[in-house]
């Protein structure tokens, strides 16, 4: 893991896009070769600096949720090997980070769950004891667990943009009202699954979203990646109790570390707005993110 992997270069395969992280090739008309980069976005912006050996830890627990979770939903996983694709030179950028999966119809919006008050669901609380048009309890504090999960979709941005919460009225309205409620059933189920398990493994999932496409038979199918520390807010079961009653964030290992630092940095001695080029990450920011990701992957799947 000691290889950063800043962008992918294949010959091989035509490149479809290049996301945040994720490099996707076509691979004859029915494929996708989806290469996890280095690459971390924070605030929708991609950091100059790789994280070395991120994109294998995103594919190997990507890898063990779609193979834990299968019995509640189709995954676009093909059982093909990634490399079998990819000529000879090209498997040291593919092996131990890729998935072959079916190509698929996507759906335009993000099924995001929420079982604890956090981020941005925390900020909309405080003004509209809501979230998303959830409407929420009396007195809840930050980081505080929800009386049940709930479903907070949003709409994909494009590469820069920012994801947009919507209701799940407006979500009915873009995708309709039957696979609508399909998709809430399946993610909230999903949420539900993955976050007793991980409870058991000492991690919080304080809310997650995942991506569905529809396979050429119109079936409701899991796709991308699925609760990594990219997608998910995960938080260590230790000194949450603690961060509760101090009003605090609990500590997390996902990539809030990043964002809290980029919060204090500045540009030219102004603070930084949050725009492309994003400030260049200190080596110490770098290997505590690489660290943590890591120990998230460690603790789930030990």
């Amino acid at each position: 893991m000691t290889d950063a992997l800043l962008e992918s270069r294949l010959h091989s395969l035509p490149l479809l896009a290049r996301g945040k992280v994720r490099d996707n090739y076509a691979v004859g008309g029915d494929r996708l070769l989806m290469i996890a980069s280095d690459r971390l976005s924070a605030f929708d912006v991609v950091m100059g600096e790789p994280i070395p050996g991120k994109g294998q830890l995103l594919t190997e627990m990507a890898l063990f949720w779609f193979e834990r979770l299968k019995g509640i939903v189709p995954n676009h996983l093909t059982g093909d090997a990634p490399e079998s694709v990819v000529a000879a030179d090209e498997r040291a950028q593919v092996v131990g980070r890729s998935m072959l999966v079916k190509r698929l119809k996507p759906l335009p919006v993000e099924a995001v769950v929420r079982g604890y008050l956090a981020g941005s669901g925390w900020k909309e609380y405080q003004q509209s004891r809501s979230v998303c048009g959830v409407a929420l309890p009396e007195g809840l504090v930050n980081a505080a667990k929800l009386p049940k999960p709930i479903f907070t979709p949003a709409t994909k941005a494009e590469m820069g943009d920012h994801d947009e919460n919507i209701s799940y009225e407006r979500m009915a309205e873009i995708i309709g009202a039957p696979l609508a409620a399909k998709v809430r059933e399946v993610a909230i189920a999903l949420y539900q699954t993955a976050a007793a398990y991980a409870l058991t493994q000492g991690i919080i999932i304080a809310d997650t979203k995942f991506e569905f496409g529809l396979d050429a038979d119109g079936t409701l199918t899991l796709m991308d990646e699925v609760l990594t520390p990219d997608s998910s807010r995960f938080w260590p079961l230790e000194g949450y109790e603690a961060a509760l009653r101090d009003g605090l964030n609990p500590p997390s290992y996902d990539k809030q570390f990043v964002r809290d630092w980029l919060e204090q940095a500045t540009v030219d001695g102004k603070p930084w707005n949050k725009q492309a080029p994003a400030p260049a990450l200190p080596a110490s920011v770098v290997e505590h993110t690489a660290a943590t990701y890591r120990e998230a992957l460690h603790r789930l799947t030990r």
